[in-house]
């Protein structure tokens, strides 16, 4: 049986790097009736925190990938938080120490700077100097007594090329006089990377491991692990690098370093009130926008938010609080790299379980086009597309998350929003257009080029309050009876329909922006739609 893993760190929240790497893995097992695991490589004890782990899990089930094993529902071969299979990966460890395969180490920090130093300098392999006769127990108590850091490193055999047969890439080869002796073991004590992704892969039968192009070069190490351990070695796929459309591999750094650009253009921001926001100190944000530190990244986006700068999506939340559906995430990442061969793009995840397979996945850098991706969140909000019950719960998650006061409304109502909306771009684009509908008439905010264009210009006003007039005497508000009252009143005066409709769309909405006209009156109702139309007139009738 084929079982494969996703084992993110939760030292930050799910990139969508990191979502590719999990939706590639489910989408195999899934084809082939395998397993899927879930595994939190949580031993970085220092940058590890709570807040990311639980939204790494929220956001892989946003995008509806589970998992048959894992932290939360359990399994056979747990724990899957590595920091509680410490006594696991110790029993290997000394295993090796004991078959001489690995080897104490005492040097410090400053000591192995030394070392990278000197082979910078002499232009060869930072090789660490393996010593002749390995460390003893009683040399580690020594060390310990002395104060110095106690780590072990595995020994590199030297005597045979490392042959890397990826299912990407092909044949890889690497020279073990490249590699040098790596540490399995920190000085607190817990694993490091490579020796417990090793071990947790063979004790939780993972056949196939898909990750990205930068660990290429940590699976020679790997590979060697597992020989000296007696593993089996998985069948590896490296994907390659997603190149962001604004230039270099798409990181998390594109946040911080777009609001550090915006607020460097903003000399007299409050930047109190901004450091305020994110809960740091003036000095804090002023190390900040010199590039001296980076706050976290909810720091980041509170900051931003208030700054009023819009920071490119690149956690798989950010594109949840900007109006992205999970449906077209999966499609649109599942194209980062791999395609079904029969030109087809925009793809349900039955449709693309069914199609993959590995021998599509490219060696090429796949770019992460946001207008492509943003055509792709257009066809899946089509309800041909995703079922209007299915957009109706994503519109309402996404409307709590930003607390609008759209999410006020039932379940109908949203999915009639969803209806009268249709070709709208995302979900922030719906709620945007609709929001006047659910705010208090006095808390109605004016776009004021909205108010110069349609208004203050020509006879605005003048037909605002004859639109006004006419649908007072409107028997009946529907939909219908509004469109057919305008555009008679558009024939009466001989002007196009939108010289009558968009004076009253600011005038109730307060700009350009709303559903169909019809529909904004009907949603508002006859007497707060009158209301709203003697509030612009007195507010900009003078």
């Amino acid at each position: 049986m084929i079982v494969t893993r996703f084992a993110p760190s939760p030292t930050g929240y799910l990139h969508v790097g990191g979502a590719r790497t999990a939706l590639f893995n489910w989408l195999l097992a899934r084809k082939m009736g395998g397993k899927f695991l879930l595994r939190i490589e949580d031993t970085d004890m220092k940058r590890n925190t709570a807040t990311a782990a639980d939204q790494v899990l929220k956001d892989l089930k946003w995008l509806g990938i589970d998992w048959d094993e894992g932290p939360d529902i359990g399994g056979p071969n747990g724990p899957y938080h590595q920091s509680e299979r410490r006594d696991i990966y110790d029993k290997y460890i000394q295993q090796l120490i004991d078959e001489q395969k690995a080897y104490y180490c005492f040097d410090t920090p400053e000591e192995l700077t030394q070392l990278r130093l000197a082979a910078e300098k002499e232009k060869r392999h930072n090789i660490y100097p393996r010593p002749e006769v390995f460390p003893t127990a009683a040399d580690v108590e020594k060390a310990k007594a002395e104060g110095r850091p106690v780590t072990v490193r595995f020994a590199i055999p030297r005597d045979e090329t490392i042959v890397i047969t990826d299912e990407v890439r092909g044949e890889v080869r690497i020279e073990p006089t490249e590699l040098s002796d790596f540490i399995i073991q920190k000085s607190d004590g817990f694993p490091t990377y490579h020796m417990a992704v090793v071990i947790d892969d063979e004790l939780m039968g993972v056949t196939h491991v898909i990750r990205g192009q930068e660990h290429l070069m940590n699976t020679p190490n790997h590979q060697l692990l597992q020989r000296a351990l007696g593993f089996r070695i998985p069948k590896y796929a490296h994907m390659s690098v997603t190149v962001s459309d604004s230039g270099g591999k798409l990181s998390k750094r594109e946040r911080p370093k777009t609001l550090k650009k915006e607020l460097k253009a903003k000399p007299d921001a409050d930047l109190q009130a901004l450091a305020n926001a994110g809960g740091i100190s003036v000095e804090d944000l002023e190390l900040f926008v010199r590039g001296k530190m980076v706050p976290d990244m909810p720091v980041i986006d509170a900051i931003a938010e208030v700054a009023g700068v819009h920071l490119p999506e690149i956690n798989i939340v950010d594109f949840f609080r900007s109006g992205y559906i999970p449906e077209t995430m999966v499609n649109f990442l599942a194209m980062l790299g791999w395609n079904p061969g029969d030109g087809r793009e925009i793809m349900k995840v039955d449709e693309l379980t069914e199609a993959f397979d590995l021998s599509r996945v490219s060696k090429s850098n796949s770019l992460f086009d946001r207008k492509k991706l943003l055509a792709f969140n257009t066809e899946h909000l089509k309800t041909e597309m995703t079922p209007l019950e299915t957009l109706t719960k994503h519109f309402r998650a996404y409307l709590e998350e930003n607390e609008s006061p759209v999410a006020s409304a039932d379940d109908a109502m949203l999915a009639h929003l969803i209806t009268i909306n249709e070709g709208a771009r995302t979900l922030e684009q719906i709620e945007q257009k609709s929001r006047f509908a659910f705010i208090a008439d006095e808390a109605m905010e004016y776009d004021e080029k909205a108010i110069k264009k349609v208004l203050l210009k020509g006879d605005g006003l003048a037909m605002l309050k004859t639109v006004g007039e006419a649908l007072a005497a409107l028997e009946e508000v529907t939909a219908e009876s509004v469109e057919n009252l305008l555009r008679g009143l558009a024939e009466e005066k001989q002007v196009g329909l939108g010289k009558v409709a968009q004076p009253l769309r600011v005038g109730i909405c307060g700009n350009t922006v709303s559903p169909p006209i019809f529909d904004a009156v009907q949603m508002l109702g006859m007497e707060t739609t009158q209301k709203r139309i003697a509030q612009t007139l007195e507010k900009y009738g003078n």
